[in-house]
């Protein structure tokens, strides 16, 4: 192969100068996609933080105060528990401990006499027997041993129940009985058979106390509030019944003044109601409502139980 000259040299060297050349010519530069731009945040003023601290720590506050509150009235609630049931076992008691000291003492004029103070003895010790079981049955459910069945129940049922447990009683008195049934879709959230015990206690002592008159039950849902208020409307003496700690004291008078051991109590019967309608998680509270006239007042017992909203009974 033949040498190149300088001429063919000059022009393999413009024509390489001429190919490098062209990869270096200057292109406008591509931009990539512009970004958005990020918001800026939020920044709250020292005022707007402050009122929202001052704010979380009132509901703190609130809350506390209302958890002091319910400590304190079942504190108060324990006390007159405990005092109303040493009276009623007392009660019973003194009354067997007498007959007995009689008998022993020979203080009796014939057998038909002892045979007498025997029986009075026998009636207190079952009266005894039987509180000191409904006691137990109570302070077991608030234990915890024996549970309770919460579940959704159908009012109107359970007030059908207790109007067949009770009409008799009042029939029998004179005293008319109306149970106001309520709406068929209203559901509560309590244990059936401990409800309707509570229930029927409240109407059974009204009419227990009562000579003549009315006893009125209705209902009131208050959504609102998430509770079902069952209000037992009777015309007992208002001066008894103007707090529930005023009814205890009122009983201990009378139980002393009458002598009468044959039943349970009312203030011992409503502290029991109290204690199971606060074990399903409502409340039992007796209230005086003065008519339109200050001489004919009536009492109002009021349970409010959990209400079950419609969606929770529909799912």
């Amino acid at each position: 192969m033949a040498l190149m000259g300088w001429s063919d040299l000059i022009y393999v060297g413009i024509g390489l100068g001429l190919g490098l050349g062209s990869n270096l010519i200057w292109r406008p530069r591509q931009k990539s996609p512009q970004q958005p731009e990020p918001e800026p945040q939020y920044q709250p003023t020292p005022q707007e933080i402050y009122l929202e601290e001052f704010d979380a720590i009132s509901e703190q506050l609130k809350q506390t105060q209302l958890a002091y509150q319910m400590a304190s009235e079942m504190s108060q609630f324990k006390a007159g528990f405990l005092a109303r049931t040493s009276h009623e076992l007392r009660s019973p008691l003194s009354s067997m401990i007498g007959t007995l000291q009689l008998i022993l003492s020979d203080l009796c004029d014939d057998p038909a006499e002892e045979r007498e103070f025997v029986e009075q003895a026998h009636i207190a010790a079952l009266k005894l027997v039987k509180l000191i079981d409904e006691i137990i049955s109570v302070a077991k459910t608030e234990h915890g041993s024996e549970t309770m069945d919460i579940e959704p129940i159908q009012l109107a049922k359970v007030l059908d129940e207790v109007d067949d447990l009770t009409y008799l009683q009042a029939a029998n008195r004179s005293i008319r009985l109306e149970i106001s049934p309520p709406e068929p879709d209203i559901y509560v959230l309590a244990d059936r058979a401990r409800f309707r015990q509570v229930l029927v206690n409240l109407v059974d002592t009204a009419v227990a106390q009562m000579e003549e008159g009315s006893i009125n039950v209705s209902v009131h849902p208050s959504p609102e509030s998430g509770y079902v208020h069952i209000w037992i409307d009777d015309q007992r003496s208002v001066s008894a019944w103007s707090e529930s700690w005023d009814l205890l004291k009122h009983d201990l008078d009378s139980d002393a003044q009458s002598g009468d051991n044959s039943k349970v109590s009312p203030g011992m019967r409503l502290l029991m109601n109290q204690t199971l309608v606060s074990l399903m998680n409502g409340r039992l509270e007796v209230l005086a409502v003065p008519s339109e006239t200050e001489e004919c007042n009536f009492t109002r017992t009021q349970c409010s139980i959990p209400l079950v909203q419609q969606s929770a009974v529909i799912s």
